[in-house]
């Protein structure tokens, strides 16, 4: 590895460990920091590996738009059994009506989870704008009992990341 490449990954690495002590961050200015964050070391990872410097900066700018772009979950609590009722049929009809060839487009890319509205629930923020439930494509039911009250969503059709499942938004459903 040579000594640049060396210095772009301490370098986005310790941008990312002073950054994980800012709790406080709004959730824009959380996309932005840990964006950045990450297509500094990505850039660095693929010049390391070998790339040019503009096939480096264009693999770091894409990661850090998918990480920043990833929805921002301001809280996260138990679902009540209506809104785990709701999620789930809002996903299976919305499955069950996906184009065939979405469905492997979505097997293809490993998109395995869909994130469907469900009821706002009391315990939801006031800045919250949609409650959001993880459905699992393999196993056709919700994952765990989570509801992610989420500031921003991807748009409808469009991948995004709800704590640690990266899943294919899809709305309400219909």
């Amino acid at each position: 590895m040579n000594h640049g490449s060396l210095r772009i990954v301490a370098l986005g690495c310790s941008i990312s460990l002073l950054l994980s002590a800012c709790e406080d961050l709004t959730p824009g200015q959380n996309a932005a920091a840990f964006g950045t964050g990450a297509g500094l070391l990505a850039a660095g990872i693929a010049s390391a590996a070998g790339a040019n410097t503009f096939e480096s900066l264009a693999i770091g700018a894409v990661v850090g738009g998918v990480v920043g772009m990833s929805a921002y979950v301001i809280s996260k609590h138990q679902a009540t059994e209506r809104q785990r009722r709701v999620a789930e049929q809002r996903a299976r009809v919305y499955y069950a009506h996906l184009a065939p060839s979405r469905k492997v487009a979505l097997k293809k890319n490993r998109v395995r989870y869909l994130a469907v509205d469900t009821d706002r629930s009391k315990q939801a923020p006031p800045e919250a704008k949609k409650s959001v439930m993880i459905w699992d494509t393999q196993s056709e039911t919700v994952v765990g009992h989570d509801v992610y009250d989420v500031k921003t969503t991807p748009a409808v059709g469009a991948t995004g990341k709800f704590d640690r499942y990266p899943a294919y938004y899809a709305g309400s459903g219909r």
